[in-house]
């Protein structure tokens, strides 16, 4: 049995779930699934190799080191630095990356190779595989700089938006329904088509975020107004969703989740053994910051059939000390200080004035703020590396960021490359805070195309340094858009407030719709709810299972669909070999190799064809490097 299903999936779901470990290396819950349960573990030994190809695991978020091959042991360490492309088209941001490798004796992996680049950046910036058209054309281009093409096509593609669209979706956590806001499908999708509009313009995120901070109105009629009401919170005082509100701000534009904690005490005593610069802050400070929200009021608007949420500004409001209920520890004054807290951007000192409106000076303060700049840029380039320079990225430790500052021992700098991230901040405000910017530099750059496979003897200490790229398990939205794009059998959801049908699910409005049977697909592979339950990478016996036998996938196998691949493959005078190129392509973005070519086409000779090519394109979709991006 490949190693995917012994030692890949099985053993990830063992070391982080204990309770459900399956006992013994032998697939047995294959009889559970009559479909395939005679020929499963056999159809999988007849078509893949006997060594998967495939991958190098991250390290990070979830454990998939069974899922690679063994690698070559270095019995002296690391190979000498000798990449033969070093010298080729090296960019700025290689300059930082491989200094740090050089500096520690380690070599970086070999460049990606056409076909595996260009899955990986399709999949970055737009959530879906590349056609089989667009991996031919690419594989045959003899062009030196069909890369930066490809980049340039992508970046201006419409599957951009729609991949950004739902990125941003999932960090301003645009749902129907959280905890504390039911923000109804009207607010919802408006929301959602205020980020998609932002991004199909490429407004300047300096100016889209200053949007979502400002904005005033109705929520089903403004859709910027939905970030400010999902901070609304019940059953307490009004400061606890001014508290929300800012939390929503430092997290999501600052990288700084620790305000959530600092909004209840002070720093010291409660984050000395987590974030040295929190440790620092007082609650007043905090409250500082928080006073920004006390002249906007969130109110239900009576309207038919659902409420929506009106967020106005008003001329006076201030942030009383004087609770003793609600969803924080009481707010009274120390001695000597005033009841009253003034709105004070603690970064700056920036004290917001009595005739000013209070979240502009916030949205200047903090869309200014170099900090802003920094968060952002790690954010970006977290998930194309799957680690951030500062990681997780909403977890930055202001005391802990300069190289020239170091703080005390045993504290060490926080981010794997200080100097690169502070470049990154500069580089993205100088070209204007242009996301397409940003993205096109990092993904042209050598170190973002480095191969997921290393040549040498790995150390878990490479990982932060990116000597090799991370891999990662596809999202459930780009796992449901590969099976469709894959096999051509469309998917139609429909969506409450949209007109058309969705076929799409990078193109979804947010992570709690469909329901049905589609929706329990997409759960599997943990997309969570931007709410309490984030989404997840983990891995799962239950999401091997749904690839197996789930209905969604069977049906796309099927050379009965008269729409799919494998009827209008069939319907040609395609040869063998022909015929497994196609699939290869189609599912996998890249041709097979001769041991995965000389099985596919020993199976079909025997059997029924029809039969034995649907079990083939079965086998393809359980394969390693369908299910991740590499």
């Amino acid at each position: 049995m490949p190693d995917f299903f012994r030692g890949g999936l099985l053993q990830a779901q063992e070391e982080s779930s204990p309770a459900e470990k399956t006992e013994g290396t032998e697939c047995t819950y294959f009889t559970n699934f009559p479909q395939y349960s005679a020929h499963g573990p056999a159809l999988l030994e007849r078509f893949l190799p006997s060594e998967d190809t495939y991958l190098p695991s991250s390290d990070i978020g979830f454990r998939t080191q069974a899922v690679a091959r063994s690698l070559p042991a270095v019995p002296d360490g690391p190979p000498a630095w000798s990449p033969t492309w070093a010298d080729e088209r090296l960019t700025w941001v290689d300059h930082y990356i491989f200094s740090a490798l050089r500096a520690k004796g380690i070599a970086p992996a070999n460049l990606t190779n056409d076909a595996e680049f260009l899955r990986r950046i399709t999949l970055d910036l737009t959530g879906r595989i590349p056609s089989t058209d667009e991996v031919t054309a690419f594989l045959a281009g003899r062009d030196p700089q069909k890369r930066t093409h490809a980049i340039d096509r992508l970046l201006d593609s419409p599957e951009w938006v729609d991949r950004w669209t739902f990125w941003f979706g999932d960090l301003l956590k645009n749902n129907v329904r959280s905890t504390q806001v039911v923000r109804y499908n009207e607010g919802r999708n408006a929301f959602n088509q205020f980020i998609r509009e932002s991004l199909t313009e490429n407004k300047p995120y300096n100016q889209f975020v200053a949007e979502l901070i400002t904005a005033s109105g109705d929520s089903f009629e403004t859709g910027a107004v939905n970030f400010n009401v999902g901070g609304r919170m019940t059953m307490g005082p009004v400061q606890d969703t001014y508290d929300k509100q800012w939390v929503q701000v430092a997290t999501t534009f600052l990288g700084l989740k620790n305000f959530d904690c600092l909004l209840c005490h002070n720093g010291a005593g409660h984050l000395n053994a987590v974030n040295l610069w929190g440790s620092q802050v007082t609650r007043a400070q905090a409250w500082g910051l928080a006073a920004f929200f006390t002249r906007s009021r969130i109110t239900r608007y009576t309207r038919q059939p659902n409420n929506s949420y009106v967020l106005q500004d008003v001329s006076a409001g201030a942030y009383n000390l004087n609770t003793n209920s609600g969803n924080r520890p009481v707010r009274e004054p120390a001695a000597g200080q005033s009841r009253t807290v003034t709105p004070t951007y603690l970064f700056s000192g920036r004290r917001a004035g009595n005739s000013e409106n209070y979240r502009q000076v916030l949205a200047q303060e903090v869309t200014s703020d170099f900090q802003f700049a920094r968060a952002t840029v790690n954010y970006i380039w977290a998930h194309f590396f799957g680690v951030g320079i500062v990681d997780p990225p909403d977890a930055f430790d202001l005391a802990r960021l300069d190289p020239k500052k170091p703080p005390p021992e045993p504290w060490t700098i926080q981010p794997s490359h200080p100097e690169l991230l502070d470049e990154l901040a500069r580089f993205f405000i100088a070209q204007n805070y242009n996301l397409k910017a940003l993205m096109r530099e990092i993904s042209n750059s050598r170190s973002y195309q480095l191969s997921s496979r290393y040549e040498g003897k790995w150390s878990p200490t490479y990982t932060r340094l990116l000597a090799r790229h991370l891999v990662r398990r596809l999202d459930s939205e780009e796992l449901h858009d590969a099976l469709v794009e894959s096999s051509g059998v469309p998917n139609n959801m429909r969506i409450a407030g949209f007109a058309d049908p969705i076929p799409w699910a990078m193109q979804l409005p947010d992570t709690q719709t469909p329901g049905g049977a589609v929706g329990a697909f997409l759960n599997t592979f943990l997309r969570g709810d931007r709410d309490e339950n984030p989404r997840r990478k983990d891995l799962s016996v239950a999401q091997s299972l749904d690839l197996m036998n789930d209905p969604f996938v069977i049906q796309r196998v099927r050379a009965s669909t008269a729409t799919g691949l494998l009827a209008r493959l069939l319907a040609t005078p395609l040869s063998n070999s022909d015929l497994v190129e196609a699939l290869y392509l189609n599912v996998l973005s890249r041709h097979p190799t001769a041991e995965e070519k000389l099985k596919a086409i020993t199976l079909l000779q025997t059997g029924t064809r029809r039969t034995q090519a649907e079990d083939l394109l079965w086998s393809l979709y359980n394969k390693v490097d369908f299910i991740f991006n590499y």
